[in-house]
């Protein structure tokens, strides 16, 4: 399997790569709205970038609100195919919101985060994690037995200081926000967002 490589300095994707994501995530809610089920597509019918395995995130906001947000954490199929089916996701299955109606769709924002693939990101106590975190750059996966959340790089727009966002994250997580064990367990990744 060929996987997304990433460097923090460099986009994956060019201006037009960038644009098809885009309209492919709006065609996919499109045919979800006229349809109700999931687009196929066929990888072979774009770009090798978008052929190779790859994660993302769909997050769907109206007016700047939230109005869904679903997403993959690793790679496990062709990420014209994993955007595809997370846009119809955030639109039409995320718990937290009713279905997306037909009426919405002109007010939509669609935002593409493409993840680097996750590293352990060990932490001998809460201190270490927080001085390890690169606030803006870090997204991370918290871990302890069936407790797991994650945050997108994004989400430091919201809570730029590392200690509130470990904390919401915990809480994300149906943790206390002063939780910590020693088997919790930390991944870190990076993305591209693309809007």
């Amino acid at each position: 399997m060929v996987l997304m490589s990433y460097s923090d300095s460099k986009s994956v994707f060019d201006d037009d790569t960038k644009k098809q994501l885009l309209d492919i995530a709006k065609k996919s809610i499109e045919y979800g709205l006229s349809e109700h089920q999931p687009m196929t597509v066929s990888p072979s019918d774009y770009s090798p970038v978008l052929q190779k395995s790859g994660a993302c995130f769909v997050t769907l906001e109206k007016q700047g609100v939230l109005r869904g947000c679903i997403g993959s954490l690793a790679a496990h199929r062709p990420l014209i195919v994993d955007v595809v089916d997370n846009a119809f996701s955030a639109a039409f299955r995320d718990p937290r919101f009713e279905s997306l109606q037909p009426y919405e769709l002109s007010e939509l924002t669609i935002h593409i985060s493409v993840l680097s693939p996750a590293e352990d990101f060990p932490a001998v106590d809460e201190a270490d994690l927080l001085r390890q975190l690169k606030p803006g750059i870090d997204g991370l996966i918290l871990h302890d037995g069936r407790h797991r959340a994650t945050f997108l790089p994004s989400v430091w727009e919201s809570l730029p200081e590392p200690k509130q966002f470990v904390a919401h994250l915990k809480l994300k997580a149906g943790l206390p926000s002063d939780y910590w064990s020693a088997s919790l367990r930390f991944e870190r990744y990076h993305s591209e967002m693309i809007e």
